[in-house]
């Protein structure tokens, strides 16, 4: 059973940074997507199974960098510079295959979320 177990939300003031987590059973390519309360869920960063290729929403480059631990199979997603816009629950999502992907409906696999606030 594929398991993808998040972790390192919380509560930050604007302009401060968290990290994120992501501990998954499977050694695909991964995702970051994250969804506002009345929004849909948004594409955020996206990591190869290599590790070394990267993409990232426009909403968050440059100041989102997303990274692999390919020998204990997680991923991170940094968070700096958090905007209140940043506000959201933050998914961590993998798929079968190896091609890169923004859309949702191409991944298989998602985790619980975690809650992430920045406040003013």
């Amino acid at each position: 059973q594929v398991q993808l177990v998040e972790s390192g939300g919380g509560l930050v003031q604007a302009g401060g940074s968290l990290r994120l987590s992501c501990a998954a059973s499977l050694r695909t390519p991964m995702a970051w997507f994250r969804q506002a309360p009345g929004k849909e869920r948004e594409f955020v960063a996206f990591v190869t199974w290599g590790g070394t290729g990267t993409l990232y929403g426009d909403s968050v480059k440059g100041r989102f960098t997303i990274s692999r631990d390919r020998a204990k199979n997680t991923i991170s997603l940094m968070m700096n510079s958090l905007k209140p816009e940043d506000t959201a629950i933050y998914y961590c999502a993998s798929k079968k295959d190896l091609l890169l992907s923004m859309n949702r409906e191409d991944y298989e696999y998602w985790g619980q979320g975690t809650q992430v606030t920045v406040s003013l």
